[in-house]
């Protein structure tokens, strides 16, 4: 009798795995796909209900004789024509069409249009939305935004140099050298990473500005690197471990020296690992934005410009979600560099 049921619920089983992958999925996928849907809105569609699931090519207008010039409406899904704009300036309307409806038009464009409502009363006219027009006036209306993405760039640089040099180095010191303390002094690198980035932030502004590293790109670098030189510590002692000190010891045999040894040798081995710890600071400095709205004033990173496009006075969601898909190009452009080294680390070291 338990055998005739044994399939069943071997079936049961995997039925209920593959529901649980397709949850995950499906929880994961539908904010990401909202958010590049949003980006690509215009400006009356984002803050439309319900919120279109896909960004229109192109918008059907009407364009008819008004109280105070001409007046412009857009059709809407159910068919009907929405009044936009009342108006007899031609720069107004090319204006508001451009930056509320992404639709670029000319003023000759208008003018012939506005001719022909003289003539006929109404007129219909179809035109291409500018799909790509919420990243334009993302930097072209918010504060600082490119040189806030260079200077980004900047900072997860230097937090990838300063985790990596420090943090490389004191991982194959734990790895290779034997010393009193050296649990304990592995375990408490982890200490920094206990408390929030706001609690280390509060008390670096002193600091940094006695130095007078306050709102400067190394600033926030030494900051940021705080918590990555932990996190690459164990990752890098760890990789380190798995590469036989004899390899080494062959090569100075051989006439190597220790850092001939470890440069030829062991570097190459270790390098899935440091690029492991390489993605996690630049991931960590480059979406860090508690400590960088603290610790910067005039010249903020391009998370904070994206946080500022957002809750500003003049603050959109479809601009910000613009920033926001300009915010994951640089990490998803740095993991397909470091892809082939990240999947060695996965799969294990082979020696």
């Amino acid at each position: 009798m338990a055998s005739t049921f044994k399939p069943l619920i071997k079936a049961s089983r995997r039925t209920m795995f593959y529901l649980f992958v397709v949850s995950i999925t499906v929880m994961i996928i539908t904010p990401l796909f909202f958010l590049i849907s949003l980006s690509f809105l215009s400006t009356d569609a984002s803050y439309s209900y319900p919120l279109p699931l896909l960004p229109s090519l192109s918008e059907n207008y009407e364009l008819t004789t008004g109280e105070r010039g001409y007046l412009l409406s857009l059709e809407q899904r159910n068919g009907e024509y929405k009044t936009m704009l009342d108006t007899d300036d031609m720069e107004k309307m090319a204006v508001y069409m451009k930056t509320r409806l992404s639709t670029p038009i000319s003023i000759p464009e208008l003018e012939e249009l506005t001719a022909r409502v003289d003539h006929e009363g109404t007129v219909y006219f179809k035109r291409r939305s500018d799909l790509l027009n919420n990243y334009y006036t993302f930097f072209q209306i918010t504060r600082d935004a490119g040189p806030a993405f260079i200077r980004s760039l900047q900072i997860a640089g230097m937090t990838i140099l300063i985790s990596l040099s420090i943090g490389g180095l004191a991982g194959y010191a734990f790895a290779r050298y034997t010393f009193i303390g050296k649990n304990l002094l592995k375990f408490s690198t982890l200490f920094v990473r206990m408390f929030p980035a706001i609690a280390i932030a509060l008390p670096m502004v002193i600091i940094l500005a006695k130095m007078g590293f306050y709102d400067q790109p190394i600033g926030l670098s030494l900051v940021y690197s705080i918590g990555s030189i932990a996190l690459t510590i164990w990752i890098t002692s760890s990789i380190f471990m798995g590469i036989p000190e004899s390899l080494e010891e062959a090569a100075q045999v051989f006439g190597a020296t220790k850092f001939q040894a470890f440069l030829r040798v062991t570097f190459p081995l270790a390098l899935p690992g440091l690029a492991a710890a390489a993605m996690y600071a630049f991931l960590g400095a480059w979406n860090e934005t508690v400590s960088a709205i603290i610790l910067t004033q005039f010249n903020p990173t391009f998370s904070v410009v994206v946080y500022q496009s957002l809750v500003g006075a003049t603050g959109q969601v479809n601009l910000a979600a613009a920033g926001g898909m300009v915010m994951a190009i640089p990490s998803v452009i740095f993991t397909f560099f470091i892809r082939r080294y990240i999947r060695q680390m996965w799969g294990g070291m082979t020696i």
